[in-house]
């Protein structure tokens, strides 16, 4: 009896391998609707998800889509993370998904990302409660921008930053750009000054929760997923004692905005902040990275940033901060930061599914079917920009150029904080001039 068990429990896996590949390969392959694009499924359960997840250079689409752009076209089929799925990268098809959140398609993210961003996370909650979560987040980030102290509290970041620099024979400029991003958010959400304990273990745990979003989703005690979840939960009860203590100066200013947010609802707060945070930490932090990286290799831009703000600083007296009139005047800085987003695709792709069946431009996609719109492939696409692997702020004279890119998407999931983000690279353009030149 004991010698059969092994025969018998391989004989049941051998034959649930065999259902799972008929299904796939026969009931699904040969029951596809018609109008399809083009593609392969490929391997059994996997389908293609390694080689579309191979690592690439940020200002590359990378071998896995150059080559089936190539062979099937802009649009293709495919069978990506457990799904059946729409590749897109088409602008116009692209566009339309994003444009139609909600009426012909959804956010659709895999478990793993559900699981550790929270069932109330922005990116994961769909139709009138992404509505209402979104004019919550929107208010906490419009507070930056209705603070009379918003830009002071940026230009003091960064010059305490670059004042730390003295002396250090090395910067590692992203852990930095980091640390300014989220002690930004910090000094305006909650009056936090940088360094404050509460702070610190909330940028220690936000590292430790970024290394295990961007991990393979194995949930067991030593991987950096389970730690990332272990990391989430610390986060919620240092932003609940946060939250307390700020309450108890009286200054939770953090509440504010278009949809309040009920007090008595710390796990919905504390899920918004914990958005507001993410962001700020992750995507803000990397575009004043690459911007820094894109001007080391482009000496006529970065003497062309410098001659722009040396030419606003003349007309301020000495130690006059920049004004919100100083910024919209920073015409050629604003080219810069354009095109270090359309290079440097912080946003690679996002994840939507077909409420209904959908055709568009003669391609079909069923409904339940997923949906990528490769935001990469639209911003390095040689049809739309003349060299796209070439860093070139100037591109943006021309206006066509911003409809041709979608980098903090569209339609109802358009960034919240995009204004924000191009704030804070507008302030801390500073940092960029002194790592690549000084001034």
């Amino acid at each position: 009896m004991i010698l059969l068990l092994p025969v018998t429990l391989a004989l049941l896996f051998g034959t649930v391998i065999l259902v799972l590949i008929f299904h796939q390969f026969f009931l699904v392959k040969h029951h596809e609707p018609k109008g399809l694009p083009s593609g392969t499924m490929g391997l059994p359960f996997v389908g293609e998800t390694f080689g579309f997840f191979t690592p690439h250079k940020s200002f590359s689409i990378g071998n896995f889509l150059q080559e089936h752009r190539s062979r099937y076209g802009e649009v293709f089929k495919s069978y990506l993370l457990g799904s059946p799925t729409i590749v897109s990268c088409d602008l116009e098809l692209s566009r339309f998904v994003l444009q139609n959140e909600g009426k012909l398609f959804q956010s659709c993210y895999p478990k793993s990302v559900s699981d550790i961003l929270g069932k109330y996370s922005l990116m994961i909650v769909t139709g009138d409660l992404h509505k209402k979560y979104r004019n919550i987040e929107v208010g906490l980030i419009n507070k930056f921008k209705c603070t009379p102290d918003s830009l002071s509290n940026i230009d003091k970041l960064c010059v305490s930053l670059m004042k730390s620099w003295r002396g250090n024979p090395l910067v590692l400029l992203s852990k930095e750009a980091k640390q300014f991003s989220f002690n930004l958010m910090l000094m305006n959400l909650f009056d936090m000054k940088p360094g404050e304990p509460l702070g610190l273990q909330l940028l220690e745990d936000f590292h430790t929760f970024m290394k295990g979003f961007v991990s393979i989703p194995i949930n067991l005690p030593w991987t950096p997923y389970a730690k990332a979840m272990k990391a989430r939960t610390r986060i919620s009860s240092t932003l609940k004692q946060v939250l307390k203590d700020r309450e108890n100066r009286k200054d939770v200013e953090v509440l504010n905005g278009p949809a309040k947010v009920d007090p008595s609802d710390d796990n919905l707060l504390k899920e918004h902040l914990r958005d507001v945070l993410f962001a700020g930490y992750e995507t803000t932090s990397g575009l004043l990275s690459l911007l820094v990286y894109f001007l080391a290799q482009s000496p006529q831009a970065l003497q062309n940033l410098k001659d722009e703000h040396r030419a606003l600083r003349r007309k301020k007296k000495e130690w006059e901060p920049l004004n919100w009139e100083d910024y919209k005047q920073m015409e050629f800085t604003i080219m810069v930061i354009n095109e270090t987003l359309r290079c440097g695709n912080l946003v690679k792709f996002v994840h939507r599914e077909a409420i209904n069946d959908v055709d568009f431009k003669g391609y079909h996609i069923p409904a339940g079917w997923k949906v990528l719109p490769i935001l990469s492939a639209v911003h390095l696409d040689p049809s739309l920009h003349e060299n796209p692997s070439e860093f070139n702020p100037w591109r943006w004279s021309e206006p066509a150029t911003s409809k041709k890119v979608i980098p903090f998407g569209g339609g109802s999931r358009l960034c919240p904080g995009w204004e924000l983000a191009k704030l804070e690279q507008l302030s801390s353009y500073t940092i960029s001039s002194s790592i690549t030149g000084g001034q």
